[in-house]
């Protein structure tokens, strides 16, 4: 009976030192697993918030790009309107320039028309005192010479005439092309203007280029053409005294 108590006695003693160390353990493991959560706890929380600050650090360099971006396409904007503004004054001031040149063309024509009518009418009244003279002394042989010096004449005004025509149709001529080469560069300066891309700058920029040669070849080939070296040059039909005749 003792031997059965002391048994049961030890037996209880080896289970409450079981239980004991499974407590122990219980707790050990416990706390283990709290410090285990801890730690990544704190590391998630510190990855947060490397993960925030990097976002951050990004938005904000992304933004300054952004500004930066719109700074350099409204200074390019800004830019082209300038040079948009400045070509349209240069082409206004060489427009302008060249109708100048035209109206001074004209005066100078009708000044030549004006001459060309007073010697005409000079030479007729010299050629009746002639006449008058001739038919008193000669007769009829008089009459036979005004008359073919009156075709004579006549021949000269029907010349002036015809190069008065031919002057003016290349003058209006002239003055149409470089019409349209005035409006075909105030289109590409507005095109200019309003373009950001490079590439398509690059090009009107070309485009406006080929276009002035352009309007300085029509200004320079204006007036009527002038003999080549070894042909025959064209006899004067400038009145004497004529300040701007480029015969004399």
């Amino acid at each position: 009976m003792a031997e059965q108590k002391e048994s049961s006695v030890l037996f209880s003693l080896k289970e409450l030192m079981n239980l004991e160390e499974d407590r122990i353990k219980a707790e050990e493991a416990e706390k283990e697993a709290r410090a285990r959560a801890e730690a990544e706890r704190r590391a998630a929380e510190e990855r947060a918030r490397r993960e925030a600050e990097e976002a951050r650090l990004q938005a904000e360099e992304e933004a300054r790009r952004l500004e930066e971006q719109r700074r350099r396409e409204e200074a390019a904007r800004l830019e082209a309107i300038q040079r948009g503004e400045l070509e349209k004054a240069r082409a206004d001031a060489e427009h302008r320039a060249k109708m100048e040149a035209l109206a001074a063309a004209q005066a100078h024509e009708q000044n030549l028309a004006a001459l060309a009518q007073d010697k005409s009418k000079k030479n007729l009244k010299l050629a009746a005192i002639g006449l008058g003279v001739v038919l008193l002394v000669g007769g009829i042989g008089g009459g036979v010479a005004f008359n073919n010096w009156s075709k004579q004449q006549k021949a000269k005004e029907a010349a002036l005439e015809a190069q008065r025509q031919a002057i003016e149709a290349e003058k209006e001529q002239l003055q149409r092309a470089m019409e349209e080469n005035e409006r075909k560069q105030r289109a590409l300066a507005d095109q200019l203007a309003s373009t950001k891309d490079e590439a398509e700058r690059a090009k009107l920029e070309a485009q406006l280029a080929k276009t002035k040669q352009e309007a300085k070849k029509i200004q320079g080939g204006g007036g009527p053409a002038k003999p080549a070296g070894g042909g025959a040059a064209k006899p004067c039909v400038c009145p004497p005294g004529d300040p701007l005749c480029s015969c004399l």
